[in-house]
């Protein structure tokens, strides 16, 4: 290793500490896999969030397994394990006593040697020199793992580089509660708007369940527009090359606000294809899609047209506000899902006619506008913590590389820049 620290060593791994690999008991026999009141915690790299406690785990083996396989030798709460097999280098800390597959190796530092900071720096080493290829991935041998050479400051200076990024990653960890704890303020203040609204009005029953009395209940095919758009042939050069008008796939949904686009057709293809120029205002949907793209809304902010697996309704701004009804028609997600997977498509789909005819809530305007500034502010909120986690990463990304390489002194950093916030 070039460039370290003068007071810096570099050892091979064998030298900083003493491990041993797991196992996975045989599938084929269930005596191994029985549930029974001694079961022990077995971890899979799948239980291994980076950098994480394993608390729990998915799958668990018998006191039988535990004493043929195992040996009766429990890996003990506190021990760092990292992955030397297909995800190479992931490393986490067990919170309970367990065992663990052949994939992964327990970690015993010898004297001298944090482990916090072994554990760091393991996890960014690269290991493309070290692997083997193997039929169902790359893998690291014992002689490789030996190899690895570790860059070891004086013991101080590794608990100081450890406790800066611990510090970094509480303040990830801080910042992904907060954006989760303001989801879920959201989704609970969508179900309380979307029932009793802002004016503590009188409640009534409708097709849509008990909502103020004040509000109507209408076909959204009723607010505006209802249509899908298409895809111009790739193999077309006219329709794509130089194109200039925005074209929106469903993975474009997935912005809630639509600014910009990531590809563009020519006028050429707007015309020859009947491609509809959706007008900003409109709300978007995703009416096909794998995974959680079906049903995902949209407000679309610049003009532009779609594909035909975006479902758009032009809304009429007189009568409802966009905002409102996307906010409302995320609070409907599983049930739209559930339409779609319906529609006897393997991917799940929703049809235009479906959609014009589905029914939604519709206050006053004034009172939609209301509740959009409501659902705003706490999407504000969670956009906020996003952006603040994001920094954090490329922050623990960056001082990470710097402070195992000696690039960055761990003295010159102030620890209280990186305090989570409140």
């Amino acid at each position: 290793m070039k460039g370290l620290p003068e007071t810096w060593t570099v050892e091979p791994f064998s030298a900083v500490a003493r491990y041993t690999t797991g196992r996975t008991p045989a599938r084929a026999n269930p005596a191994y896999w029985a549930k029974d009141v001694n079961l022990v915690p077995w971890v899979a790299i799948s239980d291994m969030e980076e950098y994480g406690a394993i608390t729990t785990t998915a799958e668990s083996v018998s006191s039988a397994a535990f004493q043929d396989v195992f040996r009766g030798r429990i890996v003990p709460a506190g021990t760092l394990l990292m992955s030397f097999k297909l995800t190479i280098g992931r490393v986490a800390t067990l919170d309970v006593p367990a065992c663990h597959n052949e994939a992964i190796i327990s970690i015993f530092p010898r004297a001298g040697v944090d482990q916090r900071y072994l554990g760091y720096f393991l996890s960014q080493v690269d290991y493309a020199d070290h692997q083997d290829r193997q039929i169902k991935g790359n893998t690291l041998n014992q002689s490789k793992i030996n190899q690895i050479q570790v860059a070891l400051p004086a013991t101080k200076e590794q608990i100081h580089i450890a406790d800066v990024l611990d510090c970094c990653r509480l303040g990830i960890h801080s910042e992904r509660t907060a954006e989760a704890r303001a989801r879920e303020l959201k989704r609970s203040t969508m179900r309380e708007l979307f029932r009793r609204g802002l004016r503590g009005a009188a409640q009534t029953e409708t097709e849509l369940g008990l909502q103020p009395a004040n509000w109507n209940v209408a076909p959204l095919g009723s607010l505006g527009r209802v249509g899908n758009g298409s895809t111009p042939k790739r193999s077309i050069e006219a329709y794509w090359n130089d194109g200039r008008f925005p074209w929106l796939t469903s993975a474009k949904v997935y912005d809630r606000d639509i600014t910009s686009a990531d590809q563009f057709v020519t006028e050429t293809a707007l015309r020859k294809c009947h491609l509809p120029k959706v007008q900003p205002g409109a709300l978007l949907m995703a009416i096909t899609g794998q995974g959680k793209t079906l049903g995902h809304c949209a407000v679309l902010r610049v003009e532009a047209t779609v594909s035909q697996h975006v479902a758009y309704v032009q809304t009429d701004t007189v009568r409802a506000n966009p905002g409102f009804l996307r906010g409302y028609l995320e609070t409907q997600y599983d049930y739209l899902r559930q339409v779609g997977a319906g529609g006897g498509s393997t991917k799940g789909a929703l049809t235009c006619a479906f959609l014009r005819s589905l029914p939604v809530p519709l206050p006053p305007l004034v009172e939609q506008d209301e509740i959009v500034e409501v659902l705003d502010a706490i999407d504000r909120k969670i956009e906020l913590h996003q952006e603040k986690r994001a920094v954090l990463e490329e922050l623990f990304k960056a001082l990470l590389h710097k402070l195992m390489t000696g690039e960055i002194d761990v003295n010159d950093l102030d620890l209280s820049a990186l305090q989570p916030s409140a």
